[in-house]
């Protein structure tokens, strides 16, 4: 298994991918047309040539970055992979200066494993403003911010 930087010919997977989560609520959907327009802030997962996994790092300056859309295939679920992406991202935030990494999530217990705490959602304003206010469970929203 190993990570790479997403390409445009990546996008019709990785939007399968995200899919496959959207339709229980697990992750937001995404466009393929977003997807697209975002594919660089993608990291893919590869197990040989098949794509398995994906996740995102949207950045919103040096002082934040939000991990997002990370999702591995059903078949490849506790090998590590989903570890793989986030430490992957990590990296990227590094190499780009960010300061504070967030995320949301239904499971905080994995990114608790891997260093990040609970956060309140009045600390994370570029996120709520970008995305919250649009999003379909603003007023039911069931994940935990992290930081």
């Amino acid at each position: 298994m190993r990570t790479r930087e997403a390409i445009l010919p990546d996008a019709q997977r990785i939007y399968d991918l995200i899919a496959a989560y959207s339709a229980d609520g697990t992750l937001l959907p995404r466009s393929l047309a977003e997807i697209c327009e975002n594919v660089r802030d993608f990291v893919v997962l590869e197990e040989g040539d098949e794509i398995i996994g994906c996740g995102a790092l949207h950045l919103y300056g040096t002082h934040l970055a939000e991990i997002r859309s990370i999702t591995v295939s059903p078949l490849y679920q506790g090998c590590a992979g989903g570890k793989r992406l986030v430490k992957a991202l990590l990296t990227q935030a590094k190499k780009h200066g960010v300061s504070c990494i967030c995320l949301f999530t239904r499971i905080p217990e994995f990114f608790a494993r891997m260093g990040f705490a609970m956060a309140q959602r009045e600390e994370l304003p570029d996120k709520i403003h970008k995305d919250c206010f649009s999003c379909p469970r603003l007023h039911c929203c069931d994940e935990v911010a992290m930081v």
